[in-house]
Order: C-alpha cells, then structure tokens, then sequence
C-alpha cells in the first residue's frame, strides 16, 4: 500500500517543476494522504461494523486502484490533488482493519505476523522509492521520458493484484454480509439478526469509550512520531540530497536504503520481544531515532548512511511495534478496531504536520538544520510516548 505514496518524495522536484511550484510548497501534497487517514481511520471501525472487515477491505483496495489512476491523469493539477485525497481515504480504511485482521486469524502469532506484515510495507516503499526516478527518466526507443505521471501510476500497478488476491481468499467474508463481519465483540443469529444488534450497539460503545482512555492516547503518540519522522524522510530525504548536487538516481537509492533499514527494523522487532528488552522494548526505536537525527544534524558528513540506517531501523520497528500494540493491549476484537482507528486517526493527524512543518521550516532558513531539529524533537517525543506504554496494560482495563 505504502508503494502509491513512498514514490511522490523522489519526485517532487520533478513534480514541482511541472506544476509551476516549489518543492516546499508540495509539502502539502505529502502530507495530504496523512491527513486523510487521520480525518478517515475513525470511520473504518463503523464500516466494518456495517458491512464486515473483509468487505470493507476489499472496497478500500478498489478505491485505491481508482485513485492511483485518478493522480497520474493527465490535464488539471486538480487531478494530482484529488487522486491523492482518494488514496488516502482508501489507505485509511486498509490501515485501520487489516491489523484487525491478523489480531482476528493468527491469534498467537500477532508479534511475528504484525512484523513480516510491517516489513512487507517498508519493503514495497524502499522498492517504489528506488525505481519511481528511473522510470520517470527512462525514454523508449529514443523517444520523450515517460514522466513522472506514470511512474506514480507505475507505483500502485500491485494494488489490482491485491484485490483480486483479497477477493479470492475472503470471498466468503465479503459476500456474508454484516452478520459475518468478524468485527464486533459479540455473535449473530443464523439470519444475521438477533444479538447482532446488540453487539454493533456494544461496539459504538467501546468505540467512544477509546476515546477517553490514557493508554490509548500514548499509543496513538507513539504512532504519531513513528509516522511523522518517517514521512518527513520519505518526503524529504531526495530534496535533500539533491540540495548537496548528488544525483537524482542516487538520492533515489539513499532513500531505498531508508526503506531497506525500515525492512530489517519491521523484522527484527517480533524477534526482540523475546529478548530481555521485551519490557522496555517501545523505548529502544525512538533512541536509537535520536542517534540517527543528531548524526543528520550535527555530522552529515560524516558516516551519512550509518545515519540513514538508524532512522530508517528506528521507524520500521517503531511502526511494527505501534501495531502489535493496537493487537495486543485490547482484550476483544471490537477494542482493538477501535483502539486502531483511534491511534491511527490521531498518530496520522499528527504525522501529517510533519512533511509540512519540514517544508516551511526549509523555506524561512533556506538551510536544513531547523528542519531536521524537528525531526529530532519528535524522537524526543515518541521516547516519551515509548515509556509510558511500557508493560502490559489494556486499554479499557479499570486503572
């Protein structure tokens, strides 16, 4: 999923200098698909209610497929803008209910499943990030570069293979209607009736009870920070580069180094929780966050992809870890879809500043070091965010 929006940072000089813009101004359209999840993952838990995680699902992943084609349409730059809106909204969807899906399917295996799927996320980002600047510069038979438009189209040509994946091994959850949705805490009569009523009652419930819970506040914090240093990184790390006359080719690669050391960390983190630092785990990605930004800000001269590694293994194991939280500290299925809506409509709200406030921090100094400053202020805040959900606590759980 992470494919259609991980390819728009290597391009945005492209992009800004077809549109008649500056790089700093499309900080906005990095930031768009974060907002829209933020604006939209709290619909998701009363989606699936409605109509069953499969189908909710399923009509998520066709919402994408429109939209990665809506983006890369030729005419009005209002077609770049509104694709991307819809791409958000459909990620939003997907973001929010397949860790419920794995918390649902695999039972004890959440930690190992969460990672591989986490790394499978950072994995499709670093392969999107890596190839979207050399399809935008590759001209067949001596002819004109193919653009940038269709190397984001290029970006989503998986998501109809996933679909079709989806629909084939959930036929039946989609097609049972809501009394097989497998989203609530409760069970249904045969005809779908009956204590289906009440268990969709239960969980707008529960659904407004996240809400006021301490815990669930520090996970969505947690989430917030993971995203927002890896969205600003994703955005900005090319412009960066290319700031400092390193090719186009090449700042693609840094940034799939980025993604790779996201990879390792999504799949390293099951393998920690069986260690001793299972306790203090959520703490050890935000330090070792801060290490990788107060090496980009004090020596980027120095040992630069020693850096890279760091920031990327910090956020893809923070971003493992933020999801086995939102499987693991609830004790029904109706609790962790809305703690997952909850954490993930407030982290992303949060993560969508990031991109932005980088971008307009760079405009004012015309430097990088107010910007990556406060790329290191928000490690500073996702360690907080990682004590305070050290333990075993359940969100709902009486204090």
């Amino acid at each position: 999923m992470r494919m259609t929006i991980t390819g728009v940072g290597p391009l945005l000089d492209e992009i800004a200098a077809s549109q008649g813009t500056t790089p700093a101004a499309l900080g906005l359209l990095a930031s768009i698909p974060l907002i829209s999840w933020g604006l939209v993952s709290p619909l998701a838990h009363g989606l699936a209610t409605r109509i069953g995680t499969d189908a909710a699902v399923a009509w998520s992943l066709l919402a994408l497929t429109a939209g990665t084609v809506w983006r890369s349409l030729p005419g009005p730059s209002l077609n770049l803008w509104l694709g991307t809106c819809l791409i958000g909204a459909a990620l939003a969807v997907a973001n929010v209910l397949l860790p419920v899906t794995i918390r649902r399917d695999f039972g004890s295996r959440i930690p190992l499943v969460m990672g591989v799927y986490s790394a499978l996320l950072g994995g499709a980002a670093a392969i999107s990030a890596g190839l979207v600047v050399p399809i935008s510069h590759l001209a067949p038979a001596g002819g004109e570069p193919l653009g940038w438009r269709i190397a984001l189209l290029a970006s989503g040509l998986v998501v109809p293979i996933a679909l079709v994946a989806w629909g084939l091994t959930h036929r039946r959850g989609i097609f049972a209607g809501r009394g097989a949705r497998g989203s609530g805490s409760g069970s249904a009569d045969a005809d779908g009736s009956g204590t289906a009523a009440g268990a969709t009652a239960a969980d707008e419930r529960v659904g407004r009870r996240i809400w006021r819970d301490h815990l669930a506040w520090w996970i969505a914090i947690y989430m917030g920070m993971q995203s927002w240093n890896f969205y600003v990184f994703a955005t900005w790390l090319a412009p960066i580069e290319l700031s400092r006359s390193v090719p186009p080719v090449v700042a693609g690669l840094d940034v799939m180094l980025f993604h790779v050391c996201g990879v390792l960390g999504s799949l390293a983190a099951p393998f920690l929780a069986r260690t001793r630092l299972r306790p203090v785990l959520p703490v050890v990605p935000p330090a070792l966050g801060i290490l990788g930004a107060l090496g980009i800000v004090l020596l980027p001269g120095v040992l630069p992809a020693l850096w890279l590694a760091l920031a990327g293994f910090s956020c893809g194991s923070a971003l493992s870890i933020s999801l086995t939280l939102m499987a693991q500290r609830a004790a029904s299925h109706a609790a962790s879809s809305a703690l997952s809506g909850m954490a993930q409509s407030v982290g992303y709200l949060l993560a969508g500043l990031g991109p932005i406030l980088f971008g307009l921090a760079h405009e004012l100094t015309g430097g990088w070091l107010l910007p990556l400053t406060v790329v290191l202020l928000a490690s500073v805040t996702g360690l907080t965010a990682g004590v305070a959900v050290r333990g075993t606590r359940r969100v709902l759980d009486p204090r």
